[in-house]
């Protein structure tokens, strides 16, 4: 169906709920298929990001059907609007040691870009930026300022280890090797151009950058990805998730999001109703979630961080980027993440143990 699933009303079916009530009828309805309604078939659900919160809502809606989540760095907090709305792009500009020495070159790059617009040199901007069509407006040079963060939030979640094709292809330890990037270029502008490409032109293929197909704007100042993923989370944003996150104090109103959303899509947001409908931070009475968050990942401090009972454990990974610990296992896996993989895996056993004592 491609695009036409995302025309109105039938976009109105992407809902947290939704795809909460559709797992749980998956789950029944395959137990039927393989004849084992009386069985003690154990599900435990794993979801890392906005899986991860799909996991958790999974846990306290259906616990009927699911016996235990386990929940990688999703952000359950923040997203349910708790919390600091500097966190996000706080922790961008932080989270990684080898971020604090090039940031001062970086914000000496940002400056640079922006007197050159204020001059609308235009020309000069499409040239040190190797863009595939000359800025015009002030619209594209917002649209550049919003490619430019984007490959810095991209960077800092997906600082992993090796190098991975996951949203993208990144070279091992992306952060590091923008570092280097930036302090080892002679022009504070083109050595930002060259730091992005870590992002967006890792294999050197691209020989100049499409501003307009590269980053799409949406709700969601993080980032919406490309494509029909882009469709769906901006939707989401506007509707369940609170994505009003601040970067350098600038950030969407309410009201400039809801006159975004209401033409793109024809709702407004909802905030306060993922807290409302999924607990927010008052999860005392839930059970049997793992809550685990790498350290380098800036959604990290938007979740759970300290266990909240015996049976809501909470395991941080010092070395850890976006969900780590639910990728295939890598040499190159530091060791924080292979500890939290044992103890993740003797957590769950020891649920499935407990609920097949239980059905039995």
């Amino acid at each position: 169906m491609g695009s036409l699933i995302f025309n109105i009303p039938e976009v109105g079916l992407l809902m947290v709920e939704q795809a909460l009530a559709d797992y749980a009828v998956m789950i029944t309805e395959l137990k039927k298929e393989l004849g084992a309604q009386k069985c003690p078939v154990i599900v435990i659900v794993f979801g890392g990001s906005y899986g991860g919160m799909l996991s958790v809502y999974m846990r306290i809606r259906y616990p009927n059907i699911v016996a235990g989540a386990l929940a990688a760095n999703a952000p359950i907090l923040s997203t349910a609007g708790l919390g600091d709305s500097r966190q996000f792009f706080r922790d961008v500009t932080t989270v990684g040691s080898y971020l604090i020495p090039f940031k001062d070159a970086v914000q000496g790059a940002f400056q640079k870009l922006n007197t050159l617009a204020q001059q609308k040199e235009y020309r000069r901007i499409q040239s040190v930026f190797s863009l595939c069509k000359t800025p015009s407006t002030p619209k594209d040079i917002h649209q550049l300022n919003g490619l430019l963060r984007n490959a810095f939030t991209m960077m800092a979640m997906l600082d992993y280890p090796y190098s991975t094709h996951f949203m993208g292809s990144m070279p091992a330890f992306p952060v590091k090797v923008a570092c280097e990037t930036m302090l080892n270029g002679t022009d504070l502008m083109s050595a930002l151009r060259d730091t992005i490409g870590t992002v967006y032109n890792s294999t050197g293929q691209l020989t100049c950058y499409d501003l307009y197909s590269l980053y799409v704007e949406c709700a969601d100042p993080t980032g919406c990805g490309l494509g029909f993923d882009s469709y769906a989370w901006d939707y989401q944003a506007c509707t369940e998730i609170e994505m009003c996150y601040e970067s350098n104090n600038v950030t969407l109103t309410e009201q400039q999001t809801e006159q975004y959303c209401s033409k793109r899509w024809g709702v407004v947001p909802r905030p306060g109703w993922l807290k409302t409908q999924f607990w927010g931070d008052d999860l005392a009475t839930a059970s049997n979630i793992i809550f685990s968050n790498g350290d380098l990942d800036p959604w990290a401090n938007g979740g759970i961080r300290k266990s909240l009972s015996p049976s809501l454990i909470a395991i941080n990974i010092p070395e850890g980027a976006h969900h780590l610990d639910l990728r295939e296992s890598n040499p190159a896996d530091p060791e924080s993440v292979i500890v939290a993989r044992k103890e993740e895996s003797e957590i769950i056993a020891q649920w499935v143990k407990a609920a097949r004592k239980k059905s039995s």
